[in-house]
Order: C-alpha cells, then structure tokens, then sequence
C-alpha cells in the first residue's frame, strides 16, 4: 500500500524500515501498558540517529504534525500514547541502541537514549560496574523513558531517582536544535543546570536522545532477610535503625503486605514459603562492592535489635543466591499477582517516611467507611516514602468501570491525605495523561504557572507530546 503524501517525506528521511503506517503495524505503540487507553497515529517514525531525529522534528513542524516520544512504551499513566485527533506521530527511539562509552576510572556511561535498561546495566556490570537504577520493566523500558519519567525503582533508597544518578544529556528542541551537555562531570557549575528540564519533563520539552549516566563499584556481596512484622511495627523506626546500624549499606527495604502476598500465592496455587507477619512483611538487603565488610554480621546485629524491640517476630536469612531470588521472585511477582485477581487501580502515593505509618492507618479507615469490600494490595519502596497503594478490582466487576469509580471517588480522599501529609500523587510514574487533571487539581498555581512557562518559551507549537503532563 502507497504511504500518504503527507508522510512521504518522513519515508525519505528514515527509509522504508524507519516508518510504520497502518492499524496492523502501529497498534503495540497506541495502547498503554494498563490496556486503560487506545490511541491513534498516523505513522510510528523510527530513527537511527540525532541527525534523523532533527530532521523528522522539522518536517513534523513543517507539516504540522505533533510528536509523541517514545521509549519501551512502559507508562502506567499513559505518558507515551498518541491521542485520538491530534495528528501525532510517535517518536519511537528502539533502533537507537548504542552504548557509546563506559569510562570505568571515571564511573560513567554513555550511550543512546533508546537503550534498554537492562542492556545498559549489563555495559556496566562488564566493567566491574553497577548501574543502580532497577525497574520491574527493566527488560523492556529504555532510558530516554525512564529519564522522561524521573524512574525511582527498588534502590532509590541509597542511590536516589534517576535524576540523580544522570550527570550529561543530549536533546532535540521542537525547532529541531541540538541541546547537547553529554559532559561527565560531577562538579559543572556553569549556570541553570538545563539537563533537569527533560529529566521528569514526560518528552514535553524535547526528544532525549543521549544520557551520561553515574556508576558504582559492583556490589557483589549481598546479604539478604525476609522480615515478618509484629501488628503495628513502626516501619520508619525500622528502616532508621538499619540504617544507622549498616552504615548505610542499605540497598532495598521493601514492605509487602499480608494481601498481596496472599496475591502471588493464590496466582502461583501453593505455598510459597514465605510469611508476612501482622504487620507486613519487609524485603531487606545489604550490599557491598568487598567481602571486607562483614554483612551478615551486620544484618544479624540489625535483626537481634529489632526482635528485642518487639518490631519483628520472625525472620529468615537467604542462605544462598537461590533463596535469594525466591525472596525477590515473590516481590516482583506481586504486580501480576494483582492482574491474575483481576487487575487493580494503582495509587503511586509519597509521603514522608515519618508519616508513613499516619499514612496507612487514615487510608485504611477511609478504605474501610468508603469501600469495605475491596481488597487493599499496598507494598512499595518505603524506605524512600513510596507505597503502591492498590485496590484489586472485585470479582465480577469491570476492570475499567471500576477504575473510573475509584480515581473519580476514594481516589481522592487518599490523595488528599498524603498532600496534607507532606506528600504526592506520584512518586515514580509520572503524570502523563492520566494523572493531568490531578496535577492541574492539587499543584499549587505557582507551579502550574511556571511550567506553562516554560512550555511557551520552549516549544510554542505545542508541539511535543501535546495532553501529557501539561
């Protein structure tokens, strides 16, 4: 079939390979990772270079389409789908894959912004080095998409967000220009630090097409424990004590409840030889780049102070990289888990980790006056303040007409008691399109007016990912 006359320029940029037209073709890249939105497109563009991505944002300009970038299309909040009657086109960067430097004396990488987590993580791991951010969908998103998100992942709590672990970047402007600060460099005060702008920005700002990311020592020695918590075991004093008494060797502190585990079973259909105890349970991990340091020493010491306090009633200590990974199976499970019960509606809520333990027993009161029957699936990063505070849809309900009841309902309640708390809507998603209207709702105006600000003077058009975010 003939491509339109109004794509034949971009067929003549990228070929015939870096276009795709046609329901049968662009149907993966116009629908959300949650099935919640089905867009539409005219043409899925898919560069090979900086250069093509130059040219493809003029000819887009020129003929008035708008752009959409595009990553491993991971976003739970619909931030990379294309919307029906606004003439995008998808910016897809899968065929921009290129590691361009791993600089082991300086702990750096460099490479394109299409490359797949898990590929840049194992650039690294090939010198010695670790790369920290860690996503469920690290097998699939890429880093121009975790950048655009601001990812957080399972070791925020000692490395940070990812815009703590980028030192350069690289970026296409709407009118086509080459924002380019691929400097590794860890001290660079040479004014406005410009590179935050696209990190967190959802490709509203422009097309990241190159990162420099910072690197660690491999951690290769790990000790890890799964904790069953005592009723009522104050989570914050926990993750304060282990940290204190580890030296901050803390990786991941990860809270699971009874209910999603109860979750992964009922998915697997046996035991799972895991227990969470009243209180949840916490997935915990040391690690460290030398066997110098005696970690299991140091978990022990951790695990003695908690028992004596009263917080854990049990513990168990992997004993082998096997028993490791079945703990972290478990938790990575527990999103599928969810969609096995019959799906779920995902609050990415951040508070405080002081008001954390505030945080779930208000919830849960408004959870229990407001909708007694549904089933509460909360674990999460709380080391760092983040909860995946998720109702699974009841039996026998519609997956998406219960979601449309809870985000215009409880929803709401439970947003405004972690805004009052000191907290956010979003910890680690994003806004995108689906979370627009609360941005618009609950940010105060200084913002709002400030990020439209910077829309204006940045691409006046609108033309770059024009419904999200902003």
């Amino acid at each position: 079939m003939p491509i339109p006359a109004d794509l034949a320029p971009f067929q003549a940029l990228l070929g015939e390979a870096g276009i795709l037209t046609g329901p049968d073709l662009t149907d993966p890249y116009t629908r959300d990772q949650r099935a919640l939105m089905h867009g539409d497109t005219p043409a899925v563009l898919r560069p090979r270079s900086v250069a093509e991505v130059q040219a493809l944002v003029r000819l887009a300009r020129a003929h008035g389409f708008g752009l959409v970038p595009q990553g491993g299309n991971t976003s739970y909040v619909g931030g990379a789908t294309p919307e029906p009657g606004r003439r995008q086109l998808v910016v897809s960067l899968e065929r921009m894959t290129r590691i361009r430097a791993v600089d082991p004396l300086n702990f750096t990488l460099s490479c394109d912004a299409g490359v797949i987590l898990a590929e840049a993580q194992k650039a690294a791991a090939a010198h010695d080095l670790l790369l920290p951010l860690s996503l469920g969908a690290e097998g699939s998103c890429r880093l121009g998409g975790n950048l655009g998100t601001n990812a957080g992942g399972l070791q925020v709590l000692r490395y940070g967000m990812t815009r703590d672990l980028v030192l350069g970047i690289e970026a296409i402007l709407p009118d086509g220009s080459l924002f380019s600060d691929m400097r590794a460099l860890r001290k660079n005060n040479v004014g406005y630090d410009l590179k935050q702008l696209f990190i967190g920005g959802e490709g509203t700002l422009g097309i990241v097409t190159g990162v420099v990311l910072k690197l660690w020592p491999s951690q290769g020695r790990r000790a890890t424990a799964w904790l069953e918590l005592a009723a009522d075991a104050p989570i914050p004093e926990i993750a304060a004590l282990v940290r204190r008494e580890t030296s901050d060797l803390v990786s991941t502190f990860e809270l699971i409840s009874a209910s999603s585990l109860g979750l992964v079973a009922a998915m697997r259909g046996t035991e799972i030889g895991l227990k969470a105890g009243p209180g949840g349970a916490v997935l915990l991990e040391l690690s460290a780049s030398t066997d110098r340091i005696p970690l299991d020493d140091l978990l022990m010491g951790c695990l003695e102070a908690l028992m004596e306090r009263g917080w854990v009633v049990d513990a168990m200590l992997a004993q082998s990289e096997g028993q490791r990974r079945a703990m972290w199976s478990v938790r990575e499970t527990i999103p599928e888990g969810e969609k096995h019960a019959g799906g779920s509606v995902k609050l990415d809520i951040a508070v405080p980790l002081s008001a954390l333990m505030t945080f779930l027993a208000r919830g849960g009161a408004i959870l229990s006056e407001k909708m007694p029957s549904v089933r509460l699936s909360f674990y999460g990063h709380v080391g760092d303040g983040n909860v995946h505070y998720n109702l699974v849809v009841p039996q026998g309900q519609d997956r998406l007409a219960f979601t449309r009841a809870v985000e215009a309902g409880i929803a709401h309640d439970l947003y405004a008691l972690a805004i009052a708390l000191g907290g956010g809507f979003s910890a680690e998603y994003g806004i995108g399109r689906f979370k627009r209207n609360l941005l618009h709702r609950y940010a105060d105006p200084e913002r709002l007016a400030l990020m439209a600000t910077l829309k204006r003077s940045l691409d006046p058009d609108n033309l770059m990912n024009a419904g999200a975010m902003v």
